[in-house]
């Protein structure tokens, strides 16, 4: 398995990862709109994010066949607070195999190293106890619950909000 930025050329296979795993990543994210994750809107998307890299990065877990994992930084905040949020996911078959955790450390490495950013926060819904668990291994602390914080799958989802603090002092 290989850890890598996304590229212009994944367009096809994020698409694919996405529609394989509809089902598995309904339980825990929004309602796409209908075609999301089609082809031509995944070129879309990543035109879009190669045209200004400066509010999103992705990052994807490739097993040299398909994309079988991702973890993103976005809605990145300059100014006085220099923080994002984490996002992330992996296909059904690896689910608890532990390739989670290097996928997100890489992110978080590039975020704090790369990207300089003082917080990242991510935040999971209290029935998703592999998330937490993955979040508490990577560093980061529970910071409280935000009540209705989420429509999930067409329900208002409660949340744990979790933040994860720069090892260095921000610039």
């Amino acid at each position: 398995m290989k850890i890598r930025a996304v590229t212009h050329k994944d367009a096809q296979a994020l698409s694919d990862y996405f529609i394989r795993n509809q089902q598995h990543f309904a339980r825990w994210e929004p309602l796409p709109p209908k075609g999301h994750h089609a082809l031509s809107n995944w070129q879309h998307r990543l035109d879009a994010l190669f045209a200004a890299p400066i509010n999103e990065y992705w990052f994807v877990l490739d097993s040299g066949l398909q994309i079988v994992g991702h973890c993103t930084l976005s809605n990145i905040i300059r100014g006085p607070l220099q923080a994002c949020y984490m996002g992330y996911g992996i296909d059904s078959t690896l689910q608890g195999k532990g390739q989670m955790l290097p996928l997100c450390q890489a992110a978080l490495n590039f975020a704090f190293d790369e990207l300089r950013l003082n917080r990242v926060m991510a935040n999971y819904m209290p029935t998703n106890q592999r998330s937490g668990k993955l979040l508490e291994r990577l560093g980061f602390e529970r910071e409280g619950l935000a009540k209705r914080y989420l429509k999930i799958n067409g329900r208002w989802e409660d949340h744990i909000l979790t933040a994860k603090l720069a090892p260095h002092a921000a610039d």
